[in-house]
């Protein structure tokens, strides 16, 4: 049992399950901010558009009497509303995020040193700090 106890700790102190870990409660808060916007801001656009048509109410009787099964359209069409525009949400997003990382990216790159130069007799490559062509062996 203390065997068991002990890969189970090595299992969770590794970087990469932590790292998951840390992924999820940040992807569960970012979850919160998206399904805000959807709510909030996208879909009263949305129904301002329609004329304040809620997809919501959109429901097909499958038998007669108070207790029928209810095909729920409007809540499919809602929930598939809310993904494209969650998605389209999230896409911005990592995209702009994906935008500034290349634009700090660029500018700590710097070139690399040369490491070969040409041979100025037979125009083979040669190492940077040559000072014989191995090729021709001639002094460069």
């Amino acid at each position: 049992m203390k065997k068991f106890f002990a890969e189970f700790k090595e299992f969770i102190s590794r970087g990469n399950v932590m790292d998951l870990a840390v992924g999820m409660i940040i992807g569960s808060a970012f979850t919160a901010i998206v399904n805000s916007v959807v709510n909030d801001l996208v879909m009263p656009l949305i129904s301002m558009i329609t004329g304040g048509l809620d997809f919501s109410q959109w429901n097909i009787a499958l038998g007669s009497g108070e207790e029928a099964p209810m095909l729920a359209l409007g809540s499919f069409v809602s929930a598939v509303l809310n993904f494209l525009i969650i998605a389209i949400v999230i896409f911005c997003v990592i995209k702009s995020l994906n935008k500034m990382q290349k634009m700090v990216g660029k500018k700590e790159e710097e070139p690399a040193a040369p490491t070969t130069k040409t041979c100025p007799y037979c125009k083979s490559e040669i190492a940077i700090d040559a000072t014989k062509c191995p090729h021709c062996t001639s002094e460069v």
